[in-house]
């Protein structure tokens, strides 16, 4: 169990994270540490009710499968064939060193993540009369994309792994507040133009689906 001292806590709070396999304990910052952990013992039938729900965490390498734009993509790896990830039907197909593969593979992902996300940006943007400022992927917790007053977006690069439709509306989403940095139904409203598909639906596989992303991991 990670514990971590917050400034603004002012109560326990005990956090599973099924994807990442860790226990967190947020406690004030000046806080008995041992009556803390006693807490913590204590709740362990809320604790056997996470473990039961959580999504248990896939070590990305040879052999393994995620997915890529919405799509199961088996990895195949020959030690013989090139390093660089190739996308053939419903595979990843990579060579070199084993132990490095989930590494490579992370990076890739990434580079397709911006790649697609900042030509998609651009485009829904200027359909609005918009302009975008830098984007920039990253990998929050507790958002999927973000949009700065100076016009800068940035997203989650495991959206990659999502359907197009989930990507998509979740760029519609952060380059509507490029007009509207509140959730007014102005903002609602642009969302719905903007994106080409149903924004409702996205936001429900999201909500499903979305944490089930985070469960993958690609260092040795």
């Amino acid at each position: 169990m990670r514990v971590v001292r917050h400034a603004q806590s002012r109560r326990y709070r005990l956090v599973f994270d099924g994807a990442r396999g860790e226990l967190r304990l947020t406690v004030p910052r000046r806080t008995n540490e041992r009556a803390a952990l006693k807490w913590a013992s204590e709740q362990q039938a809320w604790l056997t009710e996470q473990v039961g729900k959580a999504v248990l965490p896939v070590v990305v390498g040879p052999g393994a499968s995620l997915p890529f734009r919405g799509v199961a993509r088996h990895i195949d790896w020959t030690p013989t064939a090139p390093r660089a990830i190739r996308l053939d039907d419903a595979a990843l197909r990579v060579g070199g060193p084993a132990e490095s593969v989930g590494r490579r593979i992370e990076r890739w992902l990434k580079a397709e993540a911006l790649a697609l996300m900042e030509r998609e940006s651009r485009e829904i943007a200027a359909t609005a009369g918009l302009v975008v400022g830098r984007v920039g992927v990253g990998d929050p917790r507790s958002r999927w994309g973000s949009c700065t007053h100076d016009g800068d977006l940035r997203y989650s690069w495991r959206l990659v792994m999502a359907p197009d439709h989930v990507r998509r509306a979740t760029v519609a989403h952060e380059v509507a507040h490029l007009r509207h940095m509140d959730h007014g139904a102005s903002f609602h409203a642009l969302v719905d133009e903007l994106h080409d598909g149903d924004v409702a639906a996205a936001r429900g596989w999201l909500r499903r689906e979305g944490r089930a992303l985070h469960r993958y991991r690609f260092a040795a």
